[in-house]
């Protein structure tokens, strides 16, 4: 049993169940419409901190004039570290890695902090 202050532990594999899960149940039309992206976990950004829960590695969809042929797929990153850092339990961590990943795949196709935050996404 866990202690309230104690951070919330999961290892590396079961989050990426986790993140899977999620993924599985974002709508078809927000998924299929990934050209080459990959998702990754990573335990934390490259700085080492905990203030940033995922990454969108890439060129947004809007942008994507400059992309050539043969390029290596964009990254949606989702940090693990992060997100125990911020989430009480499981349920918390589904919701946080759901907007997560909402967030990072709105990256991809050009809709920016701002935009997000209005619509309740940051």
């Amino acid at each position: 049993m866990q202690h309230a202050d104690s951070p919330f532990v999961l290892d590396h594999e079961a989050f990426e169940r986790l993140v899977v899960d999620e993924l599985d149940q974002l709508p078809d039309d927000m998924i299929d419409g990934l050209d080459n992206v990959v998702f990754v976990v990573e335990d934390r950004p490259e700085d080492g901190s905990l203030d940033l829960l995922g990454l969108y590695d890439g060129w947004a969809l809007t942008e994507r004039d400059r992309y050539g042929v043969g390029e290596l797929p964009d990254r949606i990153i989702v940090y693990r570290e992060p997100h125990l850092a911020a989430c009480a339990d499981e349920d918390e961590l589904r919701d946080e890695i759901h907007t997560t990943l909402v967030h990072e795949i709105a990256h991809f196709y050009g809709i920016d902090d701002d935009r997000l935050h209005e619509l309740g996404w940051a």
